[in-house]
């Protein structure tokens, strides 16, 4: 019964709801900022390089933490499941999404910078600060804060937790009744572990290959996809056609390219669902538009890159997908198995151990930030460690169920995020777009761009830019 309420309830926001929130919302904000996401590319790419003021949080630090938290296991096994289920075409429901959601990054990136809170060791913020400076519903921040605590704390790591045992699935040792209790035991002990404060070293290790391991996935993806280019015409054709035939479509949106594409896509990119802007808020920048730029830039590495390395490799590989979700982990180690052979497996395995790991604790520092905020302070010893065991429980309970479920899970409780989050940045939408107005007057005189909130009449009290 709970499966089937949160089935419909996942079709209901899918197929009406966030269709017109995402898309049309990011329509908006593409005009209104006149697609900011290719206009201003160049001026990306520079405000990444762009060094801290005072020494703080870089716009490339705080670039790698939201791009951290977004390549993860959505890369790899998000992109087979939507090949398994919605067929080819959602690769370009897939790019649609993060075209047009990528200036809705910017849009809530820039109002994260603006609203942005001072901390002892710097700068911090997000959707439930700018939420309740500017609505003075606080009511509204919290119930924005618990949907984000579900979200991460349990929906996305729980997934995780699934997603990473199920690479294991391919291998003789593995028994469908106890191993995925087994490695899911092992995952939840070794992240609590490092909650808890005992594994700094495994963290600082995993940080560092975290980057080395994705920029190696990508390479070894763009090659398996070019030792196999010569069906990549028939693909691109075949993706097209999938993807307009209105007929499969409407036959079953609830499986179709258009809702996987759309699903998968957001899972992966998260723009307009409310995460990156806590990373947004941590970089010190001399304007707020700076680092809205840099989160498009972070969309467009997470889903036209490794997203799309992830889809060519799977389709040019030569593998049929399997017709369930269940099954995407052994489809992507399988697509890598046809053109390395034995040691595909074993890579797909040691990417997702390293991608799974460090995003499960990414996703709880989330958490962790967004307790502090409901309780206005830093919570005790005992309470911060209870909550610990519970996120790890959460991990060691979501190896064992279903992937269908849990895609279900994890998509209702983003969802819930991107209904509040969504219109609270349309509402507050011309304060963004007057501070990208104000941004590229300053970088046209040849100077280096500064803010303050006067120059947009923001009516609203901040701890910066006064």
């Amino acid at each position: 019964m709970i499966g089937t309420i949160i089935d419909t309830t996942n079709n209901i926001l899918y197929s009406y709801v966030l269709i017109i929130l995402l898309v049309l919302g990011g329509l908006y904000f593409s005009v209104r900022t006149r697609f900011v996401q290719f206009r201003l590319l160049g001026q990306q790419f520079k405000a990444v390089t762009e060094k801290s003021i005072k020494n703080g949080v870089s716009s490339f630090q705080a670039l790698i933490v939201s791009t951290a938290s977004r390549v993860g296991t959505g890369n790899i096994i998000g992109v087979a499941t939507a090949l398994c289920v919605g067929g080819f075409g959602s690769v370009f429901w897939m790019w649609i999404i993060a075209i047009i959601g990528s200036a809705s990054a910017f849009v809530e990136s820039t109002l994260a910078q603006i609203y942005k809170k001072r901390g002892k060791d710097g700068c911090y913020g997000g959707p439930a600060y700018y939420i309740e400076a500017a609505t003075k519903k606080k009511w509204l921040a919290a119930i924005f804060s618990v949907f984000l605590i579900l979200t991460y704390g349990f929906g996305f790591n729980m997934l995780a937790s699934y997603n990473l045992q199920a690479t294991f699935s391919s291998y003789s040792f593995y028994n469908a009744q106890y191993s995925p209790w087994i490695i899911g035991f092992i995952i939840a002990v070794l992240v609590g572990f490092c909650l808890i404060g005992g594994g700094k070293r495994i963290i600082s290790v995993t940080s560092f290959l975290v980057p080395i391991m994705g920029a190696l996935y990508i390479i070894v993806a763009v090659f398996v996809t070019l030792l196999n280019i010569r069906h990549l015409p028939a693909l691109m054709i075949q993706i097209f056609t999938e993807a307009f035939d209105l007929k499969a479509i409407i036959g079953g949106f609830g499986g179709s390219c258009v809702m996987q594409g759309i699903k998968r896509g957001l899972f992966s990119n998260e723009a307009g669902v409310g995460s990156a802007p806590n990373a947004s808020a941590s970089a010190d920048v001399s304007h707020p538009a700076k680092q809205g730029l840099v989160q498009v830039l972070s969309v467009f590495i997470d889903t036209l890159l490794v997203c799309s390395a992830t889809a060519f490799l799977c389709m040019t590989s030569g593998v049929t997908p399997p017709a369930t979700s269940d099954q995407a982990a052994v489809y992507v180690q399988n697509a890598f198995k046809a053109s390395l052979g034995s040691a595909g497996p074993i890579f797909v395995t040691a990417a997702m151990i390293l991608f799974a790991f460090t995003t499960l604790l990414g996703n709880l520092y989330y958490v962790d930030r967004t307790i502090i905020y409901l309780l206005g302070k830093e919570p005790g010893n005992v309470f911060r460690n209870t909550s610990y065991v519970i996120a790890s429980l959460a991990i060691f309970v979501g190896a064992g169920l279903s992937a269908d479920l849990l895609w279900d899970i994890a998509d209702v409780l983003m969802g819930g995020m991107t209904i509040i989050n969504m219109p609270v940045i349309l509402y507050l939408g011309k304060y963004a777009f007057r501070t990208l107005k104000d941004y590229e007057k300053q970088i046209k005189s040849g100077g280096v761009a500064v803010f303050h909130k006067r120059d947009i009449n923001l009516p609203h009290e901040t701890d910066y830019w006064n």
